[in-house]
């Protein structure tokens, strides 16, 4: 193994969180701010640990509301910054995270997803947060949230969260699970120059010609941070592009416009779908996480059963890629939907497929991943509906 502090180049047997932490120390993130809870702690503990080796700052605040607040105001001071947290303290974090859509701050949040409601099961899996994830500010704004299946791609989605929240100026979300949190396993971590890392587009013109909202045609407006000698000011508020609160109802329909058709525009270089088998199916399984794997095990043994069956997983869940489900669907009977929770991205699912093809949930609570058999067995039942 070799190592230049931020990226330590080699392979490694470490957990999901630990390698997100590291995913994020790769990608430039230099500041974290949290507030532990299971099953996320282990992302603080590394950041704790690692972050002053390579100057950056760790804090421990006093709850999620108080995290989430120094990561955006971080983010405004010029550092990548990021906070992980798991359902209750997620849920906390809901009204900055609709104020970091609002002032377009780039940042990560991971959300190593337990059972709930409320505290519900610290220790155990789920899957629930994921319309939480899409909707759970208030307001209309376009949504980036990942969904790794491994402590390999807790590293990759990391860096690749970072990078498009550079992109496109907004909070990304890493929508992990207790299991892929805390399943340790061989993680690669690539050398430096073999990992992309995307920064933010800065404004570089004389300091009386910036708006820091004034958007160029990929509607992403370049940012300055505070401090760089330009006049910055943010706000919560509805604004215009100086950032001065402006709450008429032009200003209004052009900014939350905005904000969704940022993220729709560029859908299709956001998304990234995992698809096997899906030419000649009649069934798709379509997953994600944890679930995904499990899934993958369960068609193989359909497959090898000799029943039509595909995999979709779901790489992106937000944006939705209802184009390819919309596409799949006029070829297939049926999808078939596991997921940890009680059918959450499965309505998602009915909704893009617009009813040319059935949607079979295969819904869990109770702090348990799916048994293949069950997923099998619903393969079985929508190829005989």
């Amino acid at each position: 193994m070799t190592s230049d502090r931020a990226v330590l180049t080699g392979e490694h047997f470490i957990n999901g969180d630990v390698a997100c932490a590291e995913g994020a120390l790769a990608a430039g993130c230099r500041f974290f701010a949290g507030y532990p809870i299971t099953p996320a702690t282990e992302i603080a503990e590394r950041m704790a640990e690692r972050l002053p080796e390579v100057g950056g700052i760790y804090i421990q605040m006093e709850d999620e509301i108080a995290s989430i607040s120094a990561v955006l105001g971080a983010a405004w001071g010029g550092l990548k910054a990021m906070t992980a947290t798991s359902g209750p303290g997620f849920s906390l974090m809901m009204e900055n995270l609709g104020l970091g859509m609002m002032t377009e701050t780039p940042c990560v949040i991971v959300n190593v997803q337990r059972g709930g409601p409320s505290t519900g099961l610290p220790t155990l899996v789920s899957q629930a947060d994921m319309m939480q994830a899409r909707w759970g500010a208030h307001g209309d704004y376009g949504v980036i949230a990942l969904a790794p299946m491994s402590a390999q791609e807790m590293f990759d989605l990391t860096v690749l969260a970072f990078n498009l929240s550079e992109t496109y100026r907004l909070p990304v979300l890493v929508m992990s699970d207790a299991v892929v949190g805390h399943l340790t396993e061989k993680v690669v971590i690539p050398p430096r120059d073999e990992i992309p890392v995307v920064n933010r587009k800065k404004f570089t013109g004389p300091p009386e010609a910036y708006w820091p909202f004034r958007a160029e045609a990929d509607l992403v407006p370049p940012m300055v941070a505070a401090g760089e000698g330009y006049r910055v000011y943010i706000t919560g508020l509805t604004h215009d592009e100086r950032g001065y609160p402006a709450t008429s109802a032009e200003v209004h329909d052009a900014l939350v416009r905005r904000l969704v058709e940022k993220i729709r525009r560029h859908a299709d270089e956001i998304i990234r779908l995992d698809e096997w088998a899906t030419e000649d199916a009649e069934v798709v399984v379509i997953s994600y996480g944890i679930s995904a794997r499990v899934a993958r095990y369960a068609v193989e043994r359909a497959r090898h059963k000799g029943l039509p069956v595909g995999l979709l997983r779901l790489v992106t869940v937000w944006p939705f890629p209802e184009t390819r489900v919309r596409e799949l669907a006029e070829q297939i009977r049926a999808f078939v939907v596991p997921e940890i929770n009680l059918g959450q991205i499965a309505l998602e699912v009915e909704r893009a497929a617009a009813g040319c093809a059935r949607t079979r949930p295969v819904t869990r609570a109770g702090g348990r991943v799916h048994d293949p058999g069950e997923i099998l067995a619903a393969i079985e039942e929508a190829l005989h509906e």
